[in-house]
């Protein structure tokens, strides 16, 4: 995690993070790089690869498996500490501060620039690469794929999904991608989950969150994982996030996900403010009219 590798990344030279990079090239092909292949891809000698693995080891930035052969692969920390390098060579911020989350398929950390901003490390794969494996598109049709891979498609695929939203839907505004990071501005306000509404805006802030939906789906996606725990609400109005799953609206399946991206967002709030929230929508005929690009308001739906 980036928390572990902060008190040393100052003290790690140009050949660490070409033993790393030589390593990050060699997985492509492997899950665990060939000992013998190492100064090929890192460009260094071998008896300069013998000390830069003892370094990186001690770090845990790098570890080793012998199976056949005497292999190595980057652990998280050390693919952290490549993209944190490319970023600190860009000037994308100039420190990391604590953590803003940590879960299963991604932590985020505050960094520091000219304002407060967020970088997203993508976590997919790592400790439940399978499940991603089948899950997620972007991981077909090849024969080797590496967690790493997986965690890198998942951040350009989210990097890009809020370039093409930002600013016409309220999204993170984008700043920066590398490798499986993202650099995205910080969030203010409450996740939904976590938010206490009155009475009196409960039916509002639903409005905005479809709102919302419905403006995605206008700028050609579709969310496909929307919860309440991705969702900030504060004083401006929701702000959505996490968008590693979205899908184009030209995808099969884009019109069902919507819908159950709807429903979703619709049965949390009849949990938790079931005297608020309408008793029914007619989420069919919603799903339909923002496909049709024909939304009007909650209560057009409301069901007798």
């Amino acid at each position: 995690m980036v928390d572990n590798i902060a008190p040393f990344f100052r003290e790690l030279e140009p050949a660490d993070f070409y033993l790393l990079s030589g390593i990050e090239q060699g997985m492509r092909f492997s899950e665990w790089v060939q000992h013998e292949e190492i100064p090929k891809y890192a460009e260094l000698t071998a008896e300069e690869v013998e000390y830069r693995i003892d370094r990186c080891m001690r770090h845990e930035l790098i570890e080793r498996k012998t199976i056949q052969y005497e292999g190595y692969q980057l652990t998280f920390e050390g693919y952290d500490a490549l993209a944190l390098r490319t970023f600190a060579e860009r000037d994308t911020f100039d420190g990391i501060g604590a953590p803003l989350g940590v879960g299963k398929e991604s932590d985020v950390y505050e960094v520091q620039s000219f304002r407060p901003m967020a970088l997203k490390y993508h976590r997919e794969g790592y400790t439940n690469f399978r499940e991603v494996q089948r899950e997620r598109e972007y991981t077909a049709d090849r024969d080797h794929v590496s967690w790493l891979y997986t965690a890198r498609q998942a951040a350009e695929r989210e990097f890009e999904t809020l370039e093409g939203l930002y600013p016409d839907v309220s999204v993170p505004r984008p700043v920066d991608q590398n490798r499986h990071a993202i650099v995205m501005e910080k969030l203010t306000g409450a996740e939904l989950s976590h938010a206490e509404l009155e009475s009196e805006q409960v039916v509002g802030v639903l409005e905005l969150i479809i709102e919302e939906m419905a403006a995605a789906y206008d700028a050609g996606y579709v969310h496909a994982d929307m919860s309440e725990y991705n969702v900030f609400v504060d004083t401006d109005g929701v702000t959505i996030f996490d968008w590693p799953q979205a899908v184009s609206t030209d995808h099969d399946n884009a019109r069902e996900l919507l819908e159950r991206d709807l429903e979703n967002i619709y049965s949390y709030f009849r949990r938790k403010y079931p005297r608020e929230t309408p008793e029914s929508l007619d989420l069919d005929a919603l799903a339909d009219d923002i496909v049709g690009d024909e939304f009007d308001s909650i209560s057009a739906y409301l069901e007798s």
